[in-house]
């Protein structure tokens, strides 16, 4: 979580400028090509409908030509009006401490077994296993996703059965 899309260095949340709330995805093309992110991203926000507000408006900011020809090529598979600026990439700034893995964090539990794993703040929350699990309690993935994934992530039986329960309802 951090913030992107603006002119002034280093916002935060309460002087946030012109800038928006973003995420940055780090991806390694030969195990996630570009155009399959895209379909993710296309799959995953209404890209119908633009927020009032900058800080909270739908953007997708690419790197290079290269990008920004695949990114409108993917937006021509799309139906219906597309809201979602698209922008050149001008840096991103990590917001504060307190929204990194918000979900998570709010889970004390949780995040003290993490800190087992990842026992700087950094390094909690560069992780990937710390990402699934903060998506899970937030609401996202199923129950199949989670099951698919919780051998691998090493967490006890009492937190694996939280995050089951988080995710009973979910198909």
């Amino acid at each position: 979580m951090g913030y992107a899309g603006g002119t002034s260095s280093n916002p935060t949340y309460v002087k946030i400028g012109d800038h928006m709330e973003s995420i940055q995805v780090r991806f390694d093309p030969r195990v996630l090509p570009f155009e399959r992110l895209l379909r993710i991203i296309w799959q995953e926000h209404d890209f119908s409908h633009q927020r009032p507000s900058r800080q909270y408006m739908n953007a997708v900011f690419y790197h290079s030509k290269e990008q920004e020809d695949q990114i409108s090529k993917s937006m021509n598979n799309l139906s219906g009006r597309v809201e979602t600026e698209i922008e050149p990439y001008s840096g991103f700034y990590p917001a504060e401490d307190y929204h990194q893995k918000f979900y998570l964090q709010r889970h004390l539990e949780v995040k003290k077994e993490f800190s087992f794993f990842y026992p700087d703040f950094d390094s909690f929350v560069a992780s990937t296993s710390s990402a699934r699990v903060n998506g899970f309690l937030g609401g996202y993935g199923s129950r199949a996703d989670l099951e698919k994934i919780l051998p691998k992530l090493g967490l006890s039986s009492k937190i694996s059965d939280l995050l089951r329960r988080k995710t009973e309802r979910r198909t």
